[in-house]
């Protein structure tokens, strides 16, 4: 086994470490939020739906530019910036009253996470041999939805403890958030590569990586925001304790599988991994959307675990492998905007078309996504190949 495979990098670490904090911070306050504004400031699922794809689309916008800006200017700076404007926004959401007043700091934190992920992914990458980035990616989605398994146990605890209020979470919330702003700081980022001549599609991304992102962004049009989940499964009967139980089984089953998916991936075509996580939510969106009655609710969380692990890491190793290094953060900015602009889109209409119970919007999303995956598993042999990258020296 050589040096590659046998420890993963500094960057590597460090940010699975920063991520995980955050997520903790992040996660005990997630499955609250739609509660939140129903329950106390008195939105609607509509309204629970638009914000969440205003967030995706604001951080959409800002993982693109940001992806650009860090080939140019450089990565952590931008990373350190995001996840402390983030914490600043969980500081803030707790002292709000109103719902137009929570939706602006929501786009704050929203703009925190678009600012950061991209440059972030791109020192994963660039610290990263191309055969190994499904172990990595996967190893820091592990990581990151650790913090998401102890995030929401750690919110229904103090739940309880404080009488069953949900204001004070967020004030908690800036705890590990703080801890992971600071852990930023141990990160290194080596010089730049010179820019190379653009060898077709923008900023020298071949065609190969315009076909995948066409088809992840159509994914993402049927992929409403998880927010709509957990109202969903509040209409099937589940109470607080039990949305916080079901959302933590969820990140049990996603960071347990990420680290096997990313493995898989570096072994087997990425597009049959990812391919295979689109069938798995299809069958998800489509119990979802034929359940009448809160058991159901379980066994299809585990599945949304699964379905999120098979692609949400994999999706950053494969599109990451198809760029030239000096266009990596470029590649994941385009990947990843393009997608949570898509899913603005998703969550206007699943918000609009949701109904008393939200039935329509699942059995929409279960079409476009089974119909996607057979696509992807049977056309993997021309989507698949990465092409020559630059490596730096160690």
């Amino acid at each position: 086994m050589n040096r590659a495979r046998a420890r993963l990098a500094r960057n590597v670490v460090v940010l699975s470490w920063v991520s995980l904090f955050q997520d903790v911070a992040s996660e005990m306050l997630y499955p609250v939020l739609p509660l939140f504004l129903i329950g106390e400031l008195g939105a609607g699922a509509a309204v629970v739906g638009v914000m969440e794809g205003l967030g995706e689309g604001l951080a959409a916008v800002l993982k693109g530019v940001s992806g650009r800006l860090a080939d140019r200017r450089g990565r952590r700076g931008l990373v350190a910036a995001g996840y402390g404007l983030s914490t600043v926004a969980k500081a803030l959401m707790g002292l709000v009253g109103s719902w137009p007043y929570f939706l602006a700091c929501r786009l704050v934190d929203r703009a925190g996470k678009g600012l950061r992920t991209s440059p972030r992914d791109a020192l994963i990458a660039a610290d990263t041999a191309p055969e190994d980035r499904g172990r990595a990616f996967g190893f820091h989605r592990a990581m990151d939805t650790a913090g998401a398994v102890a995030g929401p146990l750690i919110g229904l605890a103090l739940y309880e403890a404080l009488g069953h209020r949900m204001r004070p979470l967020f004030w908690a919330a800036v705890a590990p958030a703080l801890v992971s702003t600071a852990l930023t700081g141990w990160l290194r980022e080596g010089p730049r590569r010179p820019k190379t001549e653009d060898r077709g599609g923008r900023r020298g991304l071949p065609r190969r990586y315009w076909k995948v992102l066409a088809v992840t962004t159509a994914f993402g049009l049927a992929n409403f925001p998880d927010a709509l989940i957990i109202v969903r499964m509040k209409a099937l009967g589940l109470g607080f304790a039990e949305v916080m139980a079901a959302y933590t089984l969820y990140n049990v089953c996603y960071a347990g599988l990420s680290y096997p998916a990313g493995l898989l991936a570096d072994r087997w075509p990425k597009p049959v991994v990812y391919g295979a996580g689109l069938a798995v939510f299809a069958v998800v969106s489509a119990g979802f959307g034929l359940a009448r009655s809160a058991a159901w609710a379980w066994p299809l969380i585990a599945l949304y675990g699964a379905y999120t692990a098979l692609t949400d890491g994999v999706g950053k190793a494969w599109v990451s492998s198809l760029a030239p290094e000096e266009s990596v953060g470029a590649a994941l900015g385009y990947f990843q905007g393009a997608g949570g602009a898509a899913r603005v889109v998703a969550g206007v209409w699943a918000g609009l078309l949701w109904g008393p119970a939200g039935v329509v919007p699942f059995l929409i999303s279960a079409v476009v996504a089974g119909v996607l995956g057979v696509g992807l598993v049977a056309g993997a042999g021309g989507m698949g190949r990465s092409v020559p990258l630059l490596r730096e020296q160690d």
